[in-house]
C-alpha cells in the first residue's frame, strides 16, 4: 500500500514539556486511522501539527510523497489536499446548507466574492453528489441553524469533501451524538475512505472498535502501540495505562 502521510521523529514542546515525544507513524491511502489514548496523550497536538497550526521542534511530516507539511502555512494546506474538522461544528448557521457548500467549493475566494459569484455547473454537480453522500440533499435549502447537531457535523464533513481533499482530519466527530447518529457517521466514514484517507481522534471506544482500519495508541506524547483494534486491545501495556482506567470512554 502507498503512504499518504509519514510522521518521522516528531517532537513538540510547550514550555519545556514534551506534548509529542519522538512520534513516528505512517498512514496508508484509504485508511480510517484512529488516534486514541488517555487525556493529555498528545492526540490533538498531533492533529494540530498535521494541519499546520503548530510547528514541531523536531522531525518531519511528509504528505503525499515528499511534501513537508511543516513548511506550509495552515491556510495553504487545503490547496495540497489536507482538511480538518474541529470538534465544534464551524458552519455558517445563518446561511443555507447549499450556501455553506458553495463557500467551501470556492475555497480560494473570500466569503463575499464566493456568495456573489455563481458556482459553475461542475461545482453544482459536485455539491449535489456530496450532499447525497452525507444525506443532506433534502435539507439543501434549510438554514444550517435548523439542522440537528449530527447534521451540522455531517455538513462540515461535506464542506471538506467538496474540496477534493486527499486527507481529512476529524477531531471527535461523534461527540454529543446519540448512538443512531454515531452509527450513521461511522458508515459515512467508510464511504469517505473510498475517496480519501481519514484520521480521527476519538473518545468513544465502541465507535473505534466498529470503524477503525488501524489504531495508534498514544501515551504521554509517545506511541504506546499500533495495529488493528484486536491487537491493540490485547496489549497488556495498553490495558494497564488506558483501557483499564474506566474503560470505553477515556480515549
Amino acid at each position: 500500500m502507498e503512504h499518504i502521510l509519514q510522521i518521522k521523529d516528531l517532537v513538540i514542546s510547550f514550555d519545556g514539556f514534551r506534548a509529542v515525544n519522538k512520534v513516528s507513524t505512517s498512514v496508508e491511502k484509504g485508511e480510517i486511522r484512529f488516534f486514541i489514548g488517555p487525556n493529555g496523550a498528545g492526540k490533538t497536538t498531533l492533529l494540530d501539527a498535521i494541519c499546520g497550526r503548530i510547528r514541531p521542534d523536531e522531525g518531519q511530516i511528509l504528505f503525499d510523497g515528499d511534501k513537508d507539511v511543516t513548511r506550509y502555512a495552515e491556510h495553504e494546506l487545503v490547496n495540497i489536499g489536507i482538511g480538518r474538522k474541529f470538534q465544534v461544528p464551524s458552519v455558517f448557521t445563518s446561511l443555507t446548507v447549499a450556501e455553506n457548500m458553495e463557500l467551501a467549493v470556492a475555497k480560494n475566494r473570500g466569503v463575499l466574492s464566493a456568495l456573489f459569484q455563481k458556482t459553475t455547473a461542475a461545482q453544482q454537480v459536485k455539491i449535489n453528489e456530496v450532499l447525497s453522500l452525507v444525506d443532506l440533499k433534502e435539507q439543501k435549502h434549510k438554514k444550517a441553524a435548523e439542522l440537528s447537531h449530527g447534521q451540522k457535523q455531517w455538513l462540515e464533513i461535506g464542506m471538506l469533501l467538496v474540496q477534493d481533499l486527499k486527507l481529512i482530519l476529524l477531531d471527535e466527530p461523534v461527540a454529543g451524538m446519540g448512538r443512531r447518529e454515531t452509527t450513521k457517521t461511522g458508515e459515512l466514514l467508510k464511504k469517505i475512505a473510498r475517496h480519501c484517507t481519514v484520521i480521527v481522534v476519538e473518545h468513544d471506544m465502541e465507535f473505534v472498535r466498529e470503524y477503525a482500519t488501524r489504531v495508534t495508541v498514544l501515551h504521554e506524547g509517545a506511541v504506546l502501540d499500533e495495529g488493528n483494534v484486536s491487537e491493540v486491545q490485547s496489549n497488556p501495556k495498553v490495558i494497564d495505562v488506558y483501557l483499564g482506567r474506566g474503560g470505553a470512554h477515556c480515549a
